[in-house]
């Protein structure tokens, strides 16, 4: 009888550039890497890009199988709440692409079968549509839930069958658990809190005139109070919620828009020309900036005074916030989803309704004028981190996943 393959997780996703969700993918890399070495790695991209090579440095061993372009464009994330009529029209749409599908199906299939691996990790909708559909029978399939699937009306429909083929599925936030349970009720969750690297994102001094050279602004009086929105350009980031809000502040801050378009989901994006038009209309042309989207946000997190996440809808995690807390910045929150799992009110940031203007405006205000309460949530943030979302502790509940699944992993 032939000796039995050693124990081997892939990881795979559907996106080559890295977003929120990449990096928990490249912890789940790193954890494999660090804490369970003997474990054979491997990542199934679908797409180019720099996540490929981020996956390398950890030791994985990558295949790219690349999306035909109709296939990586489609989507339905603007889809909730429209007409009928425009619903319709995307079915059609995806109906269209279906071919395109079936072929693209047969060549997963024979990338995992070569492969042969004992677990295979999705994150994402799309990977985990297409690769539930090619993955040999028997294989564990573990999904990284990190969408609120009930607010994808075509996804949520498609889900069924594959959701059937899902071994375990791990949700980014008790919010994320309680919405998929709408949707596939019997499919087996466990919750496991994004970690972050507390000795790559940690409080230090940097000098906060460098975020005028890295916008091309002016260099900024000393002591200017500065506030920054750190995101993708995901249209719901609530972006010109952040613009709108800044034109009701202290004309004295001075606020930054961090970020760039990373997904290629057709018409799911603000653009900086958009941007900047409104930032002129508000007569905010000298008082922000816009940064290009920074591959290690940390130092970028350190410069600002107070971090502002403005998502306009509910937020499923909201990495960027567990990022800033562990730098010891202040941060506003839109408060609803899994960002309200994230921190206490008033302790160890500040929360508003998301998509309130004027309550964004008014705590970035309190922030600047209130130097105790700015200095409280700075020390509270980091502790927070500290106690809850480091790197070690969403290895060891990761790793408690796999060894559930499949003892040759524990």
């Amino acid at each position: 009888m032939p000796d039995r393959l050693p124990p081997h997780v892939q990881l795979a996703c559907s996106v080559g550039v890295i977003g929120g969700a990449e990096r928990v993918l490249l912890a789940c890399a790193r954890a494999l890497r660090e804490h369970r070495p003997t474990i054979a790695r491997s990542a199934l991209l679908l797409a180019e890009g720099p996540l490929g090579a981020a996956l390398e440095y950890e030791g994985v061993h990558v295949r790219c199988v690349p999306l035909p372009p109709r296939l990586s464009s489609a989507g339905d994330s603007r889809l909730k709440g429209r007409s009928a009529w425009t619903r319709a029209g995307a079915a059609f749409a995806l109906a269209a692409r279906v071919p395109a599908t079936l072929a693209f199906v047969r060549r997963l299939r024979r990338a995992l079968a070569d492969d042969a691996p004992t677990l295979v990790h999705v994150h994402g909708l799309k990977a985990l549509l297409l690769i539930s559909r090619a993955l040999p029978p028997g294989t564990p399939l573990v999904w990284h839930v990190h969408d609120f699937v009930s607010e994808r009306p075509m996804v949520a429909r498609l889900l069924q069958g594959p959701a059937r083929r899902v071994t375990r599925a791990i949700a980014v936030s008790e919010a994320a658990r309680q919405d998929l349970a709408r949707v596939v009720p019997d499919l087996p969750v466990t919750v496991v809190h994004n970690g972050v690297d507390l000795d790559r994102f940690s409080p230090a001094d940097r000098d906060g005139s460098a975020l005028g050279s890295l916008a091309g602004l002016a260099v900024a009086p000393g002591g200017t109070f500065q506030v920054g929105l750190v995101a993708t350009y995901a249209d719901w980031k609530g972006h010109e919620a952040f613009l709108h809000a800044l034109a009701r502040t202290d004309p004295e801050i001075r606020g930054y828009i961090v970020g760039g378009p990373v997904y290629t989901t057709s018409g799911s994006q603000v653009t900086l020309a958009r941007l900047r038009e409104l930032a002129g209309q508000l007569g905010l042309a000298d008082r922000v900036g816009f940064i290009p989207f920074q591959d290690d946000p940390a130092d970028v997190y350190r410069m600002l005074d107070v971090v502002v996440h403005a998502s306009t809808r509910r937020e499923p995690f909201g990495l960027t916030v567990v990022e800033a807390m562990a730098c010891g910045r202040a941060v506003v929150v839109a408060a609803d989803g899994g960002a309200l799992e994230l921190f206490e009110e008033g302790e160890s940031a500040l929360g508003h309704p998301p998509g309130d203007v004027e309550a964004l405006a008014r705590a970035i205000d309190r922030l600047a004028h209130d130097q105790i309460l700015h200095v409280r949530l700075r020390r509270n943030a980091r502790a927070a981190a500290e106690a809850r979302f480091g790197h070690a502790r969403f290895a060891r509940d990761l790793l408690a996943v796999y060894a559930e699944i499949e003892p040759t992993l524990a």
